[in-house]
């Protein structure tokens, strides 16, 4: 099993910026990949950025230029940093870890990031 811990949601203005953290606990393997993913209001969720154990990031093609993703391998935590964010950034932001030798999707809880106009 693996637990995530995020933080660093919460409620920002337009042109603001925010950084979200997650914490990887438990039985964490090399081969992994852990990331960001979003879900507004009404909406699937959907990719905001991942990184690999190795370093190589992926993401939405949207927002590349405004986020940027990190990642601590020495505690296995996660970073999101936010940039320029919009009103349409408004979500709630899900950490994952996937495991990729027997393919295994963790979520955390969720943050909720609000963008005020």
């Amino acid at each position: 099993q693996v637990q995530l811990v995020e933080h660093g949601g919460g409620l920002v203005q337009v042109g603001g910026s925010l950084t979200l953290s997650c914490e990887a606990s438990g039985s964490i393997l090399s081969n992994n990949v852990m990331g960001w993913y979003r879900q507004a209001p009404g909406k699937e969720r959907e990719l905001v950025a991942t990184i690999t154990d190795r370093g190589w990031t992926n993401y939405a093609d949207s927002l590349q230029g405004r986020f940027a993703i990190s990642r601590a391998t020495t505690d296995n935590t996660v970073y999101l940093q936010m940039n320029d964010l919009k009103p349409e950034d408004t979500a709630v932001y899900y950490c994952n870890y996937r495991r990729l030798v027997a393919p295994m999707d963790y979520w955390g809880r969720g943050t909720q990031v609000t963008v005020s106009s």
